[in-house]
């Protein structure tokens, strides 16, 4: 992957996962004479809320980089985030184990056009960490091998 490329995909990523931290806006009651501030009732047995896990940030760059995208896929506890197709291209990386060299892809016949498209997936995939691209002759060799995963 070229530098500008690189730096474009670590933009996308920390875009991606940048969540503003949210603050406490409650304001206490005012001191008034005669009267009692009242403190927010403690929630009894309220267990934490499981953490979700980072998930796969995926790419896809034209040739020399002349765009590129980027979406947020959480696989774990459930399909998840801004991949419009977040259940079917979980589903796929389930039936590859996380495997993206293995993924079974859409079967059918593509041109023979050289209009180079790479793309990565970077992240933990149930939890497990993945590093992975590779650069495809067309988008239609790259639908063919990947299915869903990179159809963003």
């Amino acid at each position: 992957m070229h530098r500008s490329a690189a730096l474009a995909a670590a933009a996308l990523l920390t875009a991606a996962v940048a969540v503003p931290a949210a603050a406490s806006s409650a304001s206490p009651v005012p001191d008034r004479p005669g009267t009692v501030a009242e403190l927010p009732e403690a929630v009894p047995d309220a267990a934490p809320a499981a953490k979700p896990s980072r998930g796969l940030f995926l790419t896809l760059s034209g040739a020399e980089n002349t765009w590129i995208r980027g979406v947020l896929l959480h696989c774990s506890p459930a399909p998840a985030g801004p991949h419009p197709e977040a259940e079917a291209a979980c589903a796929a990386l389930d039936a590859a184990r996380g495997d993206l060299d293995r993924l079974s892809g859409e079967r059918h016949p593509c041109t023979k056009q050289y209009d180079p498209v790479t793309v990565s997936a970077t992240g933990a995939w149930r939890g497990r960490p993945t590093a992975w691209h590779k650069t495809f002759a067309n988008a239609c060799e790259l639908a063919v091998a990947t299915g869903a995963v990179f159809r963003f």
